[in-house]
């Protein structure tokens, strides 16, 4: 049995804990969050303990693993104190917002190393997994394009995206962190564009909400990837694989699978999921039950703080180009 602490109890706090809670190889015996109304409402549901101080819980000698879903400044310091105890960790992406910090997170991994996991949760939906695992036995024969659509129904609250570190590091980094992880390459080179064409409070913080980015593959694969702040009509995602013998494509999830018929049409029934939670809903409990197994079994662990570390650092090339309207090449460990 793990004993398992969560840090946050958040939005994403919740979902870990729910999840945590559902999972017959672990106990949920923390919650902490910075209030401790909070802490305590989210821990009561699940017959754990709350507090305040990060140190109570991950210096208990009970607690086998963290699972971090607190603001993403506060992960750095949380990881190192938990790797200095020899705890196993969960991490809600990304590690942090500038690279050299993240560097220093690889370092402390380095000297003390634990089962370490990245919350890339999309990996782990069913579907995007199928055809990752398509493309590697040779479905679509050599890879030539990769492309992606993620687009948001609405933008986050303003608040939020004044400490977000820019779309791409929020947001695309997902969408990043698939590309690389479907073709096993890493990016020669990215050129992204974006507008503000959603928000103008988004472009008065210097952000956008709009972008398509193209990436070069050392392969000479080529990925593209558009991204919205705004999609009315729901959750868009979508990913299609073209190579030398064909083409994958995921197609998106509506809320069911209700077709409508009459004398002049045929039509989906239903509007798509509507977020990321909807959406994505299945894969944020394989992720947890995946990241205990391996804690458990001492296995391998998929999405680790190396994923973490290129992703960002091709993000951070993302925001690069559309500031000076440039290729630009990633910088990778």
């Amino acid at each position: 049995m793990i004993n398992i602490a969560v840090i946050g109890a958040g939005r994403m706090g919740q979902i870990y804990c729910h999840n945590v809670a559902k999972n017959e190889h672990c106990k949920l015996v923390y919650v902490v969050s910075r209030t401790l109304e909070s802490a305590s409402k989210l821990a009561h549901k699940y017959q754990a303990n709350a507090c305040t101080e990060v140190s109570v819980a991950i210096n208990n000698e009970a607690i086998d693993a963290i699972i971090i879903a607190s603001p993403t400044p506060t992960h750095l310091d949380i990881v190192t104190m938990a790797a200095k105890a020899g705890k196993a960790v969960f991490c809600e992406k990304p590690i942090d917002l500038e690279i050299h910090r993240v560097d220093q997170c690889l370092q402390t991994l380095a000297q003390y190393p634990i089962p370490f996991m990245l919350g890339f949760n999309r990996r782990f939906d069913p579907q995007i997994s199928q055809l990752r695992q398509a493309v590697l036995a040779g479905d679509v024969g050599d890879l030539h394009m990769l492309l992606l659509t993620s687009r948001d129904p609405c933008p986050p609250p303003v608040n939020y995206l004044q400490s977000s570190g820019g779309y791409f590091i929020d947001s695309t980094v997902h969408d990043i962190d698939l590309m690389c992880w479907i073709s096993q390459e890493l990016p020669l080179e990215v050129m992204a564009t974006g507008s503000c064409l959603v928000d103008p409070k988004i472009g008065e913080l210097g952000d956008i909400d709009t972008s398509m980015t193209m990436m070069l593959m050392p392969s000479g694969a080529i990925c593209h990837v558009n991204n919205s702040r705004r999609s009315v009509y729901g959750f868009d995602q979508r990913i299609e694989a073209f190579g030398s013998k064909g083409m994958l494509q995921t197609q998106n999830q509506h809320q069911h699978s209700l077709l409508s018929y009459s004398s002049d049409q045929t039509k989906m029934a239903s509007p798509l999921e509507y977020f990321f939670l909807e959406r994505y809903e299945q894969s944020y409990r394989i992720i947890i039950d995946e990241f205990i197994e391996a804690v458990q079994n001492k296995t391998s662990i998929e999405c680790n703080q190396f994923d973490g570390r290129n992703a960002l650092a091709i993000a951070l090339a993302c925001h690069r180009s559309v500031k000076e309207r440039k290729a630009i090449a990633p910088v990778y460990c």
